[in-house]
């Protein structure tokens, strides 16, 4: 090592040549790492490509690029400045422990894997630092992949070549998962010990990862943090590439897609991704509680995303009712209120609550949602019967089918009701500051508040970390409780039998 300021530089030897990464004396950084070739030019939406190995020492002291989108979802929640993009960022980070550890007792590892809707975000925001993983004995690997019609455009119809354009997105995880396998040793890391873990359609793609014919043997554990497990079928993926061509005003081929600017392709792809067919959040009652019974597990209100092909992405339901990723230990859960909001003119509590009943749900249940709206006010009542359909009761529904093939052991549900001091609600991403144990990062204050309880970070970080470790935490499995019941971060962290009730009646997981 070399002084340089109050850092010294690190190398690592990998399998494309030897990395200059930076260690504060506690934890060891190697930023901006590349694991596949750019994909530009003829690469554009084909499968990722090997890194050309360099001679010498490649720094590694700077996140590189994130992959092209609009301006963040994550950004504007948490006020952060929207990052540089490019094509060309298929890269990873890597946060181990300064001392690497000795090769023959090597440590945990989470590899990290943003949300955004498949459509923005990287692995590179602040939220996301490492640094309290390493503190804890867990190498962390974080990512970007390509989005939106950059990862998730089906084009193999118009070039046999492009077979896998639909889930281009999700093969940048899976190369970066190698990579893992066959490097990460050198930073500390044992390849027998990797959880994927991630949030939003982070936590969406691990499901798909999951059940993934191509994932098998790359990872022994796995967090969802807020995912569903819905994918889109084939014949709908190129409905969409049709439909996207007409909207941007392309030719539907292959030259015609390769000739588009970046620019072009964002301008049109914010408004085009979403699919109007699918119950959204002002929805009328009847429908979003016909949804959750007809797909328990989850559907996707977006126009590019992971596209069951059978070979990379199998139909999620069906997947895990068939034991599919059965023997990999599986923590998930969601936030108690998700995406919810007021929604001016949507159903009232009470026409909710009626069709609920009609529905067969009984009034222990209706409770437990007429609980969270009565806290929130009834302005909410229409958002959080969205959020319980479109987040919460796929969680319940995927713990329930892993029980009932026989993985009920290997399965534990979470729900984080701590409510933000700023708005009073628990929405979609205030848990991430908690499981990473970032309390201080940049815009956790304007969104949780000036005092966050550290104490409910130190719980459930230890928690994450335990699972990483060990392949299992401090709570019931979902084999060994009523469905339904969770871990609950709220104030006072507590095992709560009911805590998904309304959810487990909504799907008709009884």
């Amino acid at each position: 090592m070399t002084a340089n300021g109050s850092t010294s530089d690190v190398l690592v030897s990998t399998t494309h040549g030897t990395l200059r990464g930076t260690t504060d004396g506690s934890v060891a950084r190697f930023l901006g790492v590349p694991f596949a070739a750019a994909p530009v030019g003829d690469l554009r939406f084909r499968p990722p490509a090997p890194f050309p190995a360099w001679d010498g020492v490649r720094e590694a002291v700077e996140t590189g690029p994130v992959c092209p989108q609009n301006p963040s979802l994550m950004d504007a929640l948490f006020g952060g400045e929207a990052e540089q993009w490019d094509e060309d960022c298929l890269f990873l980070n890597v946060w181990t422990p300064s001392a690497l550890p000795d090769p023959a007792t090597p440590l945990p590892v989470m590899v990290w894997i943003h949300g955004g809707g498949f459509e923005m975000g990287s692995g590179s925001s602040p939220l996301y630092d490492g640094t309290h993983f390493a503190s804890s004995g867990v190498v962390l690997v974080s990512l970007n992949y390509r989005l939106g019609a950059f990862g998730f455009l089906e084009l193999g119809h118009l070039d046999a070549d492009l077979s896998g354009s639909g889930n281009a997105g999700l093969l940048d995880q899976i190369a970066a998962l190698e990579w893992v396998r066959d490097n990460i040793r050198g930073f500390g890391g044992d390849p027998a010990r990797v959880t994927i873990a991630g949030q939003s359609a982070g936590g969406g793609s691990v499901l798909a990862l999951l059940t993934s014919p191509r994932a098998a043997g790359l990872f022994r554990g796995a967090i969802s943090q807020s995912g569903a497990a819905g994918a889109l079928s084939a014949a709908g993926a190129e409905r969409t590439g049709r439909r996207f061509a007409a909207a941007i005003g392309v030719s539907p081929d292959l030259s015609g897609w390769r000739s588009l600017t970046e620019d072009q392709i964002l301008d049109r792809q914010t408004e085009f991704n979403q699919v109007p067919d699918v119950p959204g959040m002002a929805s009328p009652p009847t429908e979003l509680i016909a949804a959750a019974r007809r797909t328990p597990a989850g559907s996707l209100p977006l126009a590019f995303a992971p596209v069951v092909d059978d070979e990379i992405v199998l139909a999620p339901v069906e997947a895990i009712r068939a034991g599919a990723g059965a023997e990999v230990p599986l923590l998930l859960g969601a936030t108690r209120n998700e995406f919810a909001f007021p929604i001016p003119g949507a159903a009232s509590v009470r026409e909710i609550v009626a069709a609920a009943s009609a529905a067969g749900c009984t009034e222990a249940a209706v409770a437990r949602y007429r609980l969270e709206v009565d806290r929130l006010g009834p302005a909410y009542a229409a958002s959080q019967l969205a959020v319980a359909q479109m987040f919460r009761a796929p969680a319940v529904h995927v713990g329930a089918e892993r029980s009932r093939r026989g993985a009920g052991q290997r399965t534990w549900l979470y729900d984080f009701a701590h409510h933000s001091a700023v708005d009073g609600t628990s929405s979609h991403c205030y848990d991430l500051p908690f499981s990473w144990d970032v309390l201080d990062a940049p815009g956790v204050e304007r969104v949780l508040g000036a005092e966050p309880p550290q104490q409910l970070a130190d719980r459930m970080h230890a928690d994450w970390v335990r699972f990483i470790t060990d392949g299992t935490v401090g709570w019931p499995a979902v084999a060994e409780a009523p469905i339904g019941a969770a871990r609950v971060y709220g104030d006072e962290p507590a095992f709560d039998e009911s805590a998904y009730g309304f959810e487990v009646e909504l799907t008709g997981d009884q």
